[in-house]
């Protein structure tokens, strides 16, 4: 069991972003990160001993985060990405000004994405981000004459999480997740959990093809590099390669993990420090 990065490496190393999610699913955030800012090195977290986020609490949300960051800040990251909708939605607000580093969520930057592109908007996500409603406003706070439809998509999580992708099951599944968004006339489709662009092949068939989509990822590492730009912390050197944690199995996320980045990075597991106070939920 590994509690962290070997602290000899902290002073010569570049500072490095935090990336987390419960799982696999903020591989897609961290695809854009190569993409638009490839000189950042990145440290991964994936919580994948208490997947999926979308079932749990508000409470016991806010208590992973803050243990994610707590230990995060350990590492020395200059800023921190929820790489998951589900703590941006329940967790962003109250942890912002609690940590040294600017952390930054996906809701307002896949909202104003949305906002800009479509007008009868839909959105995918886990059952907890669906409640909090949080799409909803931020797209309508941008934009009051959008039309917003909400669905929760609770088996999404666990059938990219168990590489069923290609099973007629997901198929069936994400037909009857679609029903009411195809129903009501949507034009503009939002990932709102960072699994989803995984499911784009199942997805895509059973949608209209002049349906748009919109994946937060990509706007907010793009709110993610201006926020590096103006404090001053933009790396100017080669990226170290990432490094990634989970709390759960290992030798797991490396399995699933190879098929999104194209080689089997190394993975190590880390316990989380205990906090004060425990969740309620």
């Amino acid at each position: 069991m590994n509690n962290g990065l070997d602290h000899r490496l902290l002073a010569t190393r570049p500072a490095p972003i935090g990336i987390f999610d419960s799982g696999v699913g903020g591989l897609t955030v961290l695809r854009e990160i190569y993409r638009q800012l490839p000189n950042e090195s990145v440290l991964y977290f994936g919580d994948t001993a208490r997947l999926p986020y979308g079932s749990r609490s508000p409470e016991e949300i806010l208590y992973f985060v803050r243990q994610i960051l707590t230990w995060m800040a350990e590492q020395g990251v200059k800023m921190v990405i929820m790489a998951c909708n589900t703590s941006s939605a329940l967790a962003l607000d109250p942890v912002q000004g609690e940590f040294p580093f600017p952390v930054l969520g996906l809701i307002r930057p896949g909202a104003q994405a949305a906002a800009l592109q479509g007008r009868r908007i839909g959105v995918i996500a886990t059952q907890a981000t669906v409640t909090s409603r949080a799409y909803t406003h931020a797209i309508q706070e941008i934009n009051p004459t959008c039309q917003v439809w909400e669905v929760g998509c609770p088996n999404f999580v666990p059938i990219v999480e168990q590489n069923q992708i290609k099973d007629v099951q997901a198929q069936r599944v994400a037909a009857t997740y679609l029903q009411p968004l195809i129903a009501a006339n949507i034009d503009t489709l939002v990932y709102g959990c960072t699994h989803y662009p995984h499911l784009a092949p199942v997805l895509k068939p059973i949608l209209p093809a002049t349906m748009q989509y919109v994946d937060p990822a990509i706007s907010m590492v793009a709110a993610a590099a201006k926020e590096l730009d103006a404090l001053g912390l933009r790396s100017s050197t080669p990226a170290w390669s990432t490094e990634f944690y989970v709390s759960g199995s290992a030798p797991e996320f490396k399995r699933l993990a190879v098929q999104w980045l194209g080689h089997q990075p190394t993975v190590r597991q880390v316990r989380l420090p205990e906090l004060v106070a425990n969740p309620k939920g």
